[in-house]
């Protein structure tokens, strides 16, 4: 038993950090922070604003596939043509775990 809670301690962490290499591969990082604004919100900022949403990862996939603007202000978020609907849908479940 202490095994297999040790083996999930240590693939947790592979497992948010595969996402977040998938985000730097994908180029979302080049306007998005963890914990800081560059052009768009960071990550946490994100996260704590649908935290409440049920249908948040779904809305964050669409956004990420076909882009959006004026949630965050003037800037639109141009539509990531890199990535697939499966990966935008594993990037937005991510984005909601970052705090």
């Amino acid at each position: 038993m202490k095994a297999l809670i040790l083996s999930l301690a240590l693939i947790a962490p592979a497992a948010a950090m595969a996402n977040q290499e998938l985000a730097q591969k994908k180029n979302c990082m080049a306007c998005h922070a963890i914990d800081k604004k560059l052009v768009g919100p960071s990550y946490k900022d994100v996260s704590a604003k649908y935290a409440k949403d049920k249908d948040a990862a779904k809305k964050l996939a669409d956004k990420i596939v076909k882009g959006g603007s004026g949630v965050w202000g003037p800037v639109p978020m141009p539509a990531n043509t890199q990535v697939t609907p499966a990966e935008a849908q594993t990037l937005a479940k991510w984005v909601l775990t970052v705090k």
